[in-house]
């Protein structure tokens, strides 16, 4: 589904000349609606089934549209009590608001709320349907960790993720597969009852689908993650200019979450967030990409942001 995700873009004349623009990529665009299609189609069959199967579909209606609306207007609250944060004042966290307003400057974006959870791990993440309705949330652990200019690489991470509106598609995809699943919980807890000839073969099948379809969505919805963490790490290398202070922040991280207790891991696990997955065969399954090759796409955009500094240092010393 489109050009290679670890490839580097193309350095603009204002990339080249140090001034920032970060402008919509069209590999994720690709990838959203395509997602969305897909997961449209899978849902499609799993209501058909459940009609099929002789859910009533008024009741069926009335519970998706309950979720769809909880999930839109109530997750973002969720996520962040879930994770023990609070919003801060600029008089609560002075330095954290100067870095998100500076950046919020350099790439045209509304400013965000921001939050802060107070937690040990090293973590980040953004929030909100739009750019208006936004919050980008950063952990005490993260503050303590990182140097001012790889802190400001993570937020500027955060913020392509709120540029690129890709944070609305992971809660909607992730409505689906919360549907999925909860037909399958419900299938295999309620389902099984009456007689075997009228309920045994719709149970089964019911069942199935639904399961079928979460597995499905699920992998769908980690392979777009997947990407899109790439495109935020172009983004931010653009918004900054800097993408080696990025790169760091990785590296750095990426020592410090050995030394985290596994309570806090697995608090802040339940969140998509600034996550250093390791390479191997499990980051298949990780929403995040592994370290390594995001260090690597980062590395080939800092050489092409030197390149073009290093040939006018050259003929100015020709000129000289």
């Amino acid at each position: 589904m489109g050009s290679d995700p670890h490839a580097a873009p193309a350095l603009t004349s204002e990339t080249q000349g140090m001034r920032t623009t970060m402008t919509v990529d069209l590999g994720l665009r690709v990838r959203m609606l395509a997602t969305l299609l897909l997961l449209g189609l899978l849902y499609v069959a799993l209501v058909v089934v459940l009609l099929a199967a002789g859910v009533g579909t008024t009741i069926m209606l009335v519970v998706v549209a309950a979720l769809a609306l909880a999930q839109l207007f109530l997750s973002d609250k969720l996520a962040l009590r879930s994770m023990g944060a609070r919003e801060v004042s600029p008089h609560d966290a002075p330095g954290l608001h100067a870095v998100v307003d500076r950046l919020c400057v350099q790439a045209d974006l509304p400013k965000p709320k921001v939050a802060m959870a107070d937690t040990p791990v090293p973590n980040a993440f953004a929030l909100g349907r739009s750019p208006k309705s936004a919050t980008v949330c950063a952990t005490t652990g993260l503050l303590d960790t990182l140097q001012p200019a790889e802190l400001e690489g993570v937020i500027a991470h955060e913020l392509a993720h709120v540029k690129n509106r890709d944070v609305l598609l992971i809660t909607v995809a992730s409505f689906f597969a919360s549907i999925a699943a909860l037909v399958t919980h419900a299938g295999l807890l309620f389902g099984g009852g009456g007689s075997e000839d009228e309920e045994g073969p719709s149970f089964l099948v019911v069942v199935l689908v639904a399961g079928a379809v979460y597995a499905l969505s699920s992998f769908l919805m980690l392979a777009l993650s997947r990407y899109r963490e790439f495109t935020a790490d172009r983004g931010a290398a653009l918004i900054t200019g800097r993408p080696s202070a990025l790169a760091s922040a990785l590296l750095r991280i990426s020592g410090e979450m050995e030394r985290v207790p596994q309570r806090d891991l697995r608090r802040a696990g339940q969140m998509n967030a600034f996550f250093v997955v390791p390479a191997g065969v499990r980051s298949l399954f990780s929403t995040h990409p592994p370290m390594e090759q995001r260090v690597a796409q980062l590395e080939r955009l800092e050489a092409g942001l030197q390149r073009p500094s290093a040939g006018r240092a050259d003929e100015a010393g020709v000129l000289a």
